[in-house]
């Protein structure tokens, strides 16, 4: 279901390149590993950058709960999350139209502490966005652990995407210079896993990490 558009998130340079579908949201966050979260803090703009994860229309954030983020989302501040693919490199016969394709997310809002009962899952969904099947095979939090963790979700009620695609886009003069022009694409290659040194020989690596892949 399409997201109506707010001042915020209405998308104004190319605005042909906004989406505003739910659907299109969610993937975008889904892929992507790291966000980066901007708010104020002090009297000055920060960005920093963050794991996150999705459940419905909720982004969770997480992290010390001493962390300068967290305590400024705790205070009830503004914040702006974004995070970005890069799909390819775009060359142009001129140098002004060279570009990137991409896929991106804007989210804006406020976010809320999760209650210590919604916090243990919220980190297996930190856990298992980063690889899928990894929860049930490790050790869960401690107490302690979790006392001194903290989690965020920031509803995707205030979103919007933008997307860019296909080849460059030159002036219709520059199309009969001999320069090569097209896109480069680009794609996560995953490499075999690299076991820990301190890792007993006798543990086989687990198919939920061998066969992972984005």
């Amino acid at each position: 279901m399409p997201n109506a558009p707010s001042d915020r998130t209405r998308v104004r340079r190319v605005p042909q390149r906004g989406q505003y579908d739910r659907e299109t949201v969610e993937a975008i966050l889904d892929e992507t590993l790291i966000s980066h979260i901007g708010f104020v803090h002090d009297g000055h703009p920060v960005v920093i950058p963050t794991l996150h994860a999705r459940l419905g229309d909720r982004l969770y954030l997480h992290g010390s709960a001493a962390s300068r983020m967290l305590r400024t989302l705790e205070g009830g501040a503004h914040v702006c999350a974004t995070a970005t693919l890069v799909d390819g490199l775009v060359l142009a016969r001129s140098a002004f139209h060279h570009s990137v394709n991409y896929r991106s997310v804007v989210v804006f809002g406020q976010a809320r502490l999760v209650e210590p009962e919604e916090r243990l899952r919220a980190l297996e969904l930190f856990t298992e966005k980063l690889v899928p099947g990894r929860w049930p095979e490790v050790r869960p939090p401690t107490p302690q652990e979790l006392k001194g963790t903290k989690v965020f979700e920031l509803p995707l009620h205030e979103a919007s995407a933008k997307v860019r695609t296909g080849p460059p886009i030159d002036d219709d003069e520059d199309y009969e210079l001999p320069v090569w022009a097209g896109v480069l694409p680009l794609r996560t290659v995953v490499d075999p896993p690299q076991r820990d040194p301190r890792l007993d020989p006798a543990i086989e690596t687990p198919g939920h990490v061998a066969e992972w892949r984005p």
